[in-house]
């Protein structure tokens, strides 16, 4: 067997077998393959991928870190209508045997998996699916980022895995996203790549629908509601004619073009709102679409699954054609926008001034991360209200387990990191409470200033962890490791959700 410390002067590699073995020594130690899956399990579709991403070194300073440099999808999965049992929950063992089913088609063994996103969203999001969803990954719980997605984190899902971002990015245009699901319709409006806000409201292509017998019992109540103003029962005997089922999907489709085309809204339009609405700075250019009706409305599909999602396609596009002249343009992914590619792992290791309130509590795994940028060198307002609408866009309340990320240049002034610190305060604990611990992920030489600041002298309670030297952006999660002593450092490992 060859040595391959090659580091020593006086073991230059002679025959082409040493060379070659030098040069896979090096790749090595420069690169990490890994093998990943991503599963979305939804209202409507569930549906998994795999992946096999590789990342490279890449040196900052006296510092490195792994980057994704290349991604390949190795296997899609064919799209599963979620499993419900009677009583309205989701059938887990059923989902459960779907995802052994997808591993063994696909040839791959759970313990080769390393890394993973699974992202639950309409109904699955409720406490009792949730629940019984997380103990399918029980095994897998360090190497999975499982995230629940409410109604705004999933805009900005759809938005980026899409490729509607991209593609703003890349014509230099604003772009309004419409991902039309199975029960939500959700909005995303996005000007040179930058998600600048979102919305949702209740009409998809799923609130009608047959069960195992070919009856058509499943009747969202937003189906209802259009239902009763149309003056139509909804028994299944009355939902058998296709002309009472064009009826409902006619009336959505006039809703749904209401919200995208921000024309005001009747009282029905107004019943099925969701979220606060669209906050609309930048005329789009253009409409981008994904969900499951997309495929209807770009004719990838036609046939039919015992849904209303084929005559929703066609009301909506009719409605569109119709009042408006904004170009129609596919993204890319359509109905699988928003499962998760791949998570990425990259490690970035702290730097020496961090402050743990109480290290007993590392390590932690899957934190989301709310990334404010620079807003905490500015006015201290600001970066309450960045904070604030970070925690917004992921669903989470203000005392949840949260790292906030940002980035601080100058000198640790008292005076800057003070009013820094009172900002903090004053959103992640508006009542003086919280039992969640809250991470400071911070790209500066500040963490354990500001770590004791908050702690010792504004009094914010709860379980705390300052730490400097990391970077961070949108739609990450962190792992925190247990502090390495020497040198006093804890190893960071970013889940970043990655989208081609």
């Amino acid at each position: 067997m060859h040595d391959t410390n090659y580091e020593h002067e006086h073991l230059e590699p002679k025959s082409e077998e040493e060379r070659a073995e030098l040069a896979r020594f090096i790749w090595s130690q420069e690169h990490v393959e890994l093998k990943t899956v991503g599963i979305d399990i939804g209202s409507s579709t569930s549906h998994l991928l795999f992946a096999k991403v590789l990342l490279q070194r890449h040196s900052q300073g006296l510092s490195s870190r792994f980057v994704v440099v290349d991604r390949q999808i190795t296997w899609r999965s064919p799209i599963m209508l979620t499993p419900f049992l009677g009583d309205g929950t989701i059938d887990a063992e059923a989902l459960g045997r779907f995802i052994e089913r997808c591993y063994a088609e696909a040839g791959i063994a759970r313990d080769e998996i390393d890394s993973g996103a699974v992202i639950l969203t309409g109904e699955a999001i409720k406490r009792r699916n949730a629940r019984a969803i997380d103990e399918l990954f029980a095994t897998e719980a360090g190497k999975f980022v499982c995230a629940t997605a409410g109604h705004i984190l999933e805009c900005r899902l759809a938005a980026h895995g899409s490729g509607a971002v991209r593609l703003s990015r890349e014509r230099g245009q604003c772009l309004l996203h419409v991902d039309v699901g199975g029960g939500t319709t959700k909005l995303t409006l996005i000007d040179r790549g930058t998600v600048l806000s979102a919305a949702a409201f209740a009409c998809g292509g799923r609130l009608l629908a047959k069960d195992d017998k070919g009856e058509w019992t499943r009747v969202d109540e937003s189906a209802r509601l259009v239902a009763e103003e149309l003056g139509l029962a909804t028994d299944p005997r009355s939902l058998s004619d296709a002309t009472a089922r064009d009826a409902i999907a006619r009336r959505l489709g006039t809703v749904m073009a209401d919200y995208i085309l921000d024309a005001p809204r009747d009282r029905l339009g107004l019943a099925l709102k969701l979220t606060d609405d669209l906050r609309r700075t930048v005329a789009p250019a253009a409409l981008t679409f994904s969900g499951g009706v997309s495929e209807y409305v770009f004719g990838r599909e036609t046939q039919e699954y015992g849904d209303i999602a084929l005559q929703v396609a066609g009301a909506l596009t009719d409605e569109l054609s119709r009042r408006t002249k904004l170009p129609l343009i596919d993204p890319g992914q359509r109905i699988r926008a928003t499962v998760i590619g791949a998570s990425q792992f990259t490690v970035q290791v702290s730097g020496k001034t961090i402050f743990l309130s109480d290290p007993t509590m590392l390590p932690v795994h899957g934190i989301p991360v709310v990334n404010v940028g620079r807003a905490a060198e500015g006015d201290p307002d600001a970066f309450a209200e960045a904070i604030r609408r970070g925690l917004a866009d992921l669903d989470l309340e203000p005392d949840a387990r949260v790292a906030i990320a940002f980035s601080w240049h100058g000198d640790p002034d008292f005076k800057r990191l003070a009013a820094a610190g009172r900002a903090i305060v004053s959103v992640t604990a508006p009542e003086g409470r919280r039992g969640e611990p809250l991470f400071l992920m911070i790209d500066g030489d500040i963490g354990r200033t500001l770590g004791r600041l908050l702690h010792e002298e504004l009094d914010l309670p709860g379980p705390l962890v300052s730490i400097d030297g990391v970077q961070l952006q949108d739609l990450d999660y962190v792992d925190v490791g247990a502090m390495i002593s020497p040198p006093g450092v804890v190893p960071v490992v970013i889940k970043s959700l990655l989208f081609s």
